[in-house]
């Protein structure tokens, strides 16, 4: 039985749930989940929990991503991206240069109102939007904040048949659309636009140069070397806050206890969590602050032992 994660170079044209069905026929169960989906066009980073890890999922999705994008000026499309049908041209007669193009990146850096295009999964009123679409509908979409960590340009600005297009690279918090941030680029340049290329190059720490293709997991399995390659639980969670405990307090964690903050955690937010580990390494919970009684930890998530 495999435990950890599987860091996959996700391939295009396989949705995010194909990718997960896959890897269970290869590893042959069933508890193995995804951490934050990819479009089917949109190759990169998709790190796959498997086993124990499937209830670390929401702590990894948590996680910035990093995306490498190129930009066409000069059209819009239905689904904000080279999949869907044009909807507004406007030829290009002047690009715009290298310096107005880098300062409206930085302007976009930090939080951000991002509208969730039709063609999502988000869900409204218990439908997801592209069946919306997909009907012929359009509904109202609640805004949401997202924030850009960083964005630059990445290429030079390429200038043929009255469109633009470059490359820009971002690192951007959880729930952001490349390819509505590529539509707002477009929008403060003058243009109508859309994201024509997307590959995501990290989640969080894991970098594309770690993943495996499915080949490779193909190969590894029949060598016996595919467990080398997961990652860990307690490596998957390393950017958590970590707190060591002596095994008498393990025995009260596995029991779900509710527990006394330590004074080096009384800063955690109700919004943090706090990776509890044994003494022999083993991460055996995720506790937080508790919601209503000040100065304890409650927990959120705890690791039963062999599962």
């Amino acid at each position: 039985m495999f435990n950890g994660v599987l860091l996959l170079h996700k391939p295009a044209g396989m949705t995010s749930h194909d990718c997960v069905m896959k890897i269970r026929k290869l590893l042959k169960t069933k508890k193995v989940g995804h951490t934050g989906t990819l479009d089917p066009e949109v190759s990169g980073v998709l790190p796959i929990c498997i086993g124990r890890a499937t209830k670390i999922v929401e702590y990894l999705t948590e996680k910035a991503k990093t995306y490498d994008a190129e930009i066409t000026l000069g059209f819009s499309t239905t689904t904000e991206d080279q999949t869907g049908e044009v909807i507004e041209k406007k030829p290009i007669k002047t690009p715009p240069d290298e310096t107005t193009v880098k300062s409206l990146l930085k302007s976009l850096e930090g939080p951000l109102e991002q509208v969730p295009p039709m063609y999502s999964a988000v869900k409204v009123n218990g439908k997801k939007l592209y069946e919306y679409a997909r009907a012929g509908l359009e509904v109202e979409r609640p805004s949401r904040t997202i924030t850009i960590h960083q964005i630059d340009l990445t290429s030079a600005i390429s200038y043929e048949q009255d469109m633009v297009r470059f490359r820009f690279c971002v690192t951007c918090s959880k729930g952001t659309y490349v390819r509505t941030l590529a539509v707002t680029i477009g929008e403060k340049l003058g243009y109508p636009a859309h994201m024509s290329h997307l590959r995501r190059t990290a989640s969080g720490d894991f970098t594309l140069d770690q993943c495996l293709t499915f080949e490779d997991i193909e190969k590894l399995l029949a060598t016996g070397r595919l467990a080398e390659q997961i990652v860990p639980v307690e490596r998957a969670l390393d950017h958590l806050p970590k707190w060591n405990i002596n095994d008498t307090l393990a025995k009260k964690v596995e029991n779900g206890a509710v527990l006394e903050t330590p004074a080096c955690f009384l800063h955690l937010t109700s919004e943090d969590r706090l990776a509890v580990f044994t003494e022999e390494g083993w991460c055996t919970a995720i506790y937080y602050p508790h919601p209503t009684k000040s100065g304890l930890l409650k927990p959120a998530k705890v690791f039963a032992r062999n599962k």
